[in-house]
This record gives C-alpha cells, structure tokens and sequence, in this order.
C-alpha cells in the first residue's frame, strides 16, 4: 500500500511540477510586464506575476494534477490560495536574501526562490487542499 501510495505522490508530483512550469511562464511574463514595461518596483512585480501563475495553477491543479471533483470550489481555491500567499512569503523572503544580501540577478534568483517555493506548496496542497 505504501509503494501505492508513493508512486501515486510522485505522479502527483510530477504533474504539479508540469503544472508548475506553466505558471512559470505566466509568473515570469507578468513579472516581466510589470517590472520591465509597466516600471512598477521588482518585488510589487514579483507578488503580481506570483498571484497570477497562483491562479492559472489552481485551475489546472484541480482538473489534471489532483483530479478534485470538491463542490465547494471556493472554499478550495481559498486554501489553495491562501497556501501560495504563503508561499508568496517564502518566495519573497529567499528572492530578497538573493538579491539584496548576496548581490545574485534578480531572474536568477527568482528561479531559485520558486524552486523552493515548490516544495512547500505541493505538500501543502497533497494534505490540505487536495487531500
């Protein structure tokens, strides 16, 4: 039942990181937008393009990766949310770290911050959204 239960985690996982690569061209092109274009201030334009790509997951976590057939669809997107508010603050914290402390590029760094974003989010959605 365990290996079950890892196998079906790990295609879960590599769903959410498809998914999550998705929301990675969104969060990088309105962050782009934002910060290059639009001149709005770099960590503003990181949280627009981090809450859009949050969004576009949601919808395509629910229908493909966990598959969730809940009828209370805004109850879950509030905690799906909620979770990558928090996220949102991990990311926003390793991005700032990088970048102000360490000196790193702002793209860069913002890659690595969304790696390690994505650890907390997929366990957080496993046993809490999607559960």
């Amino acid at each position: 039942m365990s290996d079950l239960f890892s196998l079906t985690v790990f295609y879960k996982f590599i769903k959410f990181g498809i998914v999550g690569f998705t929301g990675l061209l969104v969060d990088f092109a309105f962050t782009y937008l934002f910060r290059n274009i639009l001149k709005v201030n770099q960590y503003i334009a990181n949280a627009v393009g981090f809450i859009i790509a949050a969004t576009t997951n949601y919808i395509l976590n629910r229908i493909w990766t966990f598959k969730s057939n809940n009828p209370d669809v805004l109850i879950e997107f509030g905690e799906f949310f909620l979770i990558s508010l928090i996220g949102l603050g991990i990311n926003s914290i390793f991005l700032w770290i990088l970048v102000s402390k360490l000196k790193r590029k702002f793209y860069f760094s913002k890659l690595i911050a969304i790696v390690i974003t994505t650890f907390w989010n997929f366990a957080a959605n496993l046993f809490l959204t999607f559960n």
